[in-house]
């Protein structure tokens, strides 16, 4: 990344000047290269001087920052990437690129194609990014859009940063509550047939129930009504299991949501495995067993006060019972480097219990990552909405993306770090205009793709083997190249604060960019035809830099509007 190459031109200046005599031996601290919030100050800037001003004093060195900048600022090598550098007020460095090598990015992007913009961070890790995974008793609420959203741009980009991904779904269906939910499922069956079979007291009332009963209706017609309501239960239970598994996958796949892997619950029981660890456990001497129930003792580990139930008295195995055995499974079975769950905020409680059990599984509590995300609230005509319009009841996920579309959902829900709450305006997200934002960007992309396609009727076609490129001059030209190579820092910046809400900041940014140089520079001039195609050239390199930036987040990056 240029970052890189910057930080260690830096590096090789400042050893430059102590070879040399100009500055003494010292440990030079970590330096920082940043982007400078000011454009005037050049394309990077760092503060080493005034880091080495430090070490020097404490070294018992006389020094001055400034003086200290201009040695180091003296031993830059002009060439390449780097243009000019420049000492600014305590001592800062300020590094301009130099505008050939900009101007020579662009068919170096155009050439790059999709792979434009990737990092090679990871190195091949293993990552595992768990999310939803709802409880596969109804359909998503529509909070879980956010959840799918977030989770599954972050996968994008951390396979754009050379990690290999798994995206996976922990399906909830061992215990209690499936069992409920097959007995809610037999009674909504048997009401089809006119049967008076009330719905268990604690069961699942939603209207959705009855179009899972319809389903099985429909495909076994009334054969569970011509045997015991045990037997139908326990029959019905794997049987329903798949129905709202077939369900659940096709609401989130209209998000565009698709896994590597549903990992089933109960699996984890039918191979022994939470059991396995439970006695592992008890032989280090983390479980013990009072008031008639079984005790994981998180107390013995990091800032847990408390101990955690793994075994009810009535011999239940408890959800923390099955997490235990998941991330086992997750870390030691299937040898994942890294697992990033993504959770409700509503789940922060039982983060402190994760890093405890990290802890007594001999795991560095570093490779589990729980990414917490605020609550969504939906607002139309400026008032909150609660209830669904069809149902009365709850609202799903599928209902705001059948509302909205998919892009417009995932673009608003990723404008936003995790941790704060959103209000997602469902006016502006359906809009097709100007003001929604994800519309802006998909409508520059799609303007790139139909100003190419008038060129080529035109004459001018795209041709990446040229290189006119010393012709872009124009400082909108050099804005929009400029604007391109952030991409490489947004992803590792995603990456670092396992965020992707960044990237739609970018998009928008890079599309006002590029619209900011369709205004002020004429691409196709007949009587400039080496200039017509330097900037087609550059409108493909922008076009490639809006469609990664959407694919990275999800959404479509269409070729007309």
């Amino acid at each position: 990344m240029m970052r890189d190459q910057i930080k260690l031109a830096i590096e090789q200046a400042t050893a430059a000047a102590q070879a040399a005599g100009q500055l003494p031996a010292f440990d030079l601290p970590a330096i920082e290269i940043l982007r400078p919030k000011q454009a005037g100050h050049g394309d990077y800037s760092t503060n080493v001087a005034m880091l080495a001003a430090a070490a020097l004093r404490k070294a018992g060195h006389t020094s001055n920052p400034r003086a200290i900048a201009q040695i180091i600022a003296d031993h830059v090598s002009a060439d390449g990437p780097i243009g000019r550098v420049e000492i600014a007020g305590p001592g800062f460095i300020n590094i301009f690129l130099a505008e050939r090598w900009l101007q020579q990015q662009v068919n170096h992007i155009v050439r790059a194609g999709n792979d434009f913009g990737n990092v090679n961070l990871g190195n091949g890790a293993r990552w595992q990014v768990e999310y939803v995974s709802a409880n596969p008793t109804g359909p998503v609420h529509y909070g879980g859009a956010r959840n799918g959203a977030l989770g599954d741009a972050l996968a994008n980009v951390l396979e754009a940063a050379g990690y290999v991904v798994q995206r996976e779904f922990y399906v909830n269906d061992a215990g209690n509550q499936f069992s409920i939910f097959a007995a809610t499922l037999y009674a909504r069956y048997a009401q089809l047939f006119g049967h008076d079979e009330a719905i268990p007291e604690d069961g699942y009332a939603g209207e959705y129930m009855i179009g899972y009963a319809q389903m099985l209706a429909d495909q076994h017609g009334d054969r569970f009504l011509h045997m015991s309501k045990a037997d139908a239960v326990a029959e019905l239970k794997p049987l329903s299991e798949e129905i709202v598994l077939a369900s659940l996958q096709a609401e989130l796949g209209k998000l565009g949501i698709q896994y590597d892997r549903w990992f089933r619950e109960q699996a984890l029981y039918d191979n022994g495995l939470v059991y396995e660890i439970l006695e592992k456990l008890r032989a280090q001497g983390d479980i013990a067993e009072r008031d008639g129930a079984v005790w994981f003792l998180a107390s013995k580990y990091s800032q847990v006060d408390k101990d955690v139930v793994v075994i009810r008295s009535n011999g239940m195995p408890t959800y923390f019972a099955s997490d235990i055995a998941y991330h086992y499974d997750k870390f030691v079975v299937r040898g994942f480097d890294r697992v990033i769950n993504v959770w409700g905020v509503d789940h922060q409680g039982h983060v402190s219990r994760m890093t405890a059990i990290m802890q007594a599984l001999g795991l560095d509590p570093a490779r589990l990552t729980i990414v917490l995300h605020g609550l969504v609230k939906l607002i139309r005509d400026g008032q909150e909405v609660k209830l669904s319009k069809r149902r009365g009841n709850l609202i799903t996920l599928g209902e705001v993306v059948d509302e909205v579309g998919a892009d417009a959902v995932r673009f608003n829900l990723l404008t936003r770090g995790p941790e704060s709450a959103i209000e997602f305006d469902l006016n502006l997200a359906a809009q097709a205009s100007w003001d929604n934002p994800v519309c802006y960007v998909q409508y520059s992309h799609a303007r790139i793709c139909s100003m190419v396609i008038k060129a080529e009727q035109d004459g001018v076609a795209l041709d990446s083997e040229l290189d006119h490129s010393d012709l872009l001059t124009h400082p909108a030209e050099i804005a929009v190249i400029r604007k391109l190579l952030e991409l490489e820092e947004q992803i590792e910046w995603a990456v670092e604060k396992l965020s992707p809400h960044n990237l739609t900041h970018y998009g928008t940014d890079l599309a006002k960019t590029f619209n900011g140089f369709y205004r002020d520079c004429r691409v196709v001039d007949p009587l400039e035809p080496a200039l017509s195609a330097a900037r087609l050239q550059l409108c493909e390199a922008a076009r490639l830099g809006l469609a990664k930036t959407l694919r990275l987040l999800g959404i479509s990056a269409p070729t007309s509007m």
